[in-house]
């Protein structure tokens, strides 16, 4: 069951007659065949204007659709031998950033990335992707060991942010983003990070300073959050949606202002429609651009991260 968006009502309400239809087929043997290909017809074209057109808002909502595919859906489909590591040999494990090695086609990567969960049980476990300190620090570490056997880093991020509450502050949540910001632009190997969902504030920062960064289509990437944004310049977050339309968050946008290299294309109707599918097309970009930098000597890419974080918004 697909869950929609309030701008996918009439896409709902179609794909239920066309549910419909089929089930007075099936029940009564009354031949609609041709009325379901019409309505399907009709659907589908829907279905594409509506995904063709979307405003920032929108996009928005559809980076955090419920059924969106997270870390794990993404180690499932598109890479193999997944080894999961835990913990950052300081304080505790979080959950809300996991890692590991793992296969990339037939290469051996380190794949680093926010998990939000999918259910009540497991978004509180994962606590909704919001990393902590300690889920920094597994990626410094992780980044470290990846450095030290040569292997290349794959980032997968989707956070609205990383995680504001007190304890994290106690533990040193900013220095641990600026910490793992650094061990980014310092890693000695390839890197490629990925947008998947939201992109929200230092807390993705911190997992996708690469020198090749992509982006879902229908992700976003920013500073802040549409309602965070919206509640200081406005005073409610009801003008969210002016927010992002104001402040660049698609793909779209900052693939033009040079904020990503490359937009990955999503299935008609957003990655949730197919996950194996976008996998797949994640899985194939990503080891293209790796191709790529692994012809490069370690010098230049370091060189190259530089040049293009130092050229940003010049």
């Amino acid at each position: 069951m697909i869950s929609y968006l309030e701008f996918e009502k009439p896409i709902a309400s179609l794909e239920q007659r066309i549910k419909e239809m089929r089930t007075l087929e099936s029940d009564d043997g009354v031949d609609v065949a041709s009325e379901i290909e019409r309505l399907e017809s009709k659907s589908d074209a829907l279905l594409a204007s509506t995904y063709a057109s979307l405003s920032p808002w929108q996009k928005t909502q559809v980076a955090r659709h419920p059924q969106r595919p997270h870390f794990r859906d993404y180690i499932e489909h598109a890479f193999t031998d997944f080894m999961p590591l835990g913990g950052d040999r300081t304080y505790a494990d979080d959950e809300a950033i996991m890692g590991g090695f793992a296969k990339l086609g037939d290469r051996r990567v380190m794949v680093i990335g926010h998990e939000k969960g999918n259910d009540t049980q497991s978004r509180i476990k994962h606590n909704f992707g919001m990393g902590k300190p300690e889920g920094y620090r597994k990626a410094i570490r992780l980044m470290e060991l990846a450095g030290r056997f040569g292997l290349p880093v794959v980032t997968l991020v989707d956070t609205s942010g990383a995680f504001p509450g007190i304890e994290a502050e106690e533990r040193g949540q900013a220095e641990a983003i600026a910490r793992s910001t650094e061990a980014c632009l310092a890693l000695p190997t390839p890197m490629v990070s990925i947008i998947v969902g939201e992109g929200g504030s230092g807390g993705a920062v911190a997992l996708a300073s690469a020198e090749r960064v992509l982006m879902l289509e229908h992700a976003v990437y920013s500073v802040i959050s549409p309602e965070g944004c919206a509640s200081i310049l406005w005073r409610t977050s009801e003008k969210a949606a002016d927010a992002a339309q104001a402040m660049r968050i698609t793909a779209q946008h900052l693939k033009r202002l040079g904020v990503i290299d490359r937009i990955v294309k999503e299935p008609v109707g957003g990655a949730h429609r197919d996950v194996a599918g976008t996998a797949a097309t994640l899985g194939r970009v990503v080891g293209e651009e790796l191709d790529k930098l692994g012809k490069m000597e370690s010098t230049e890419i370091l060189a190259l991260r530089e040049k293009r974080f130092l050229e940003l918004g010049g």
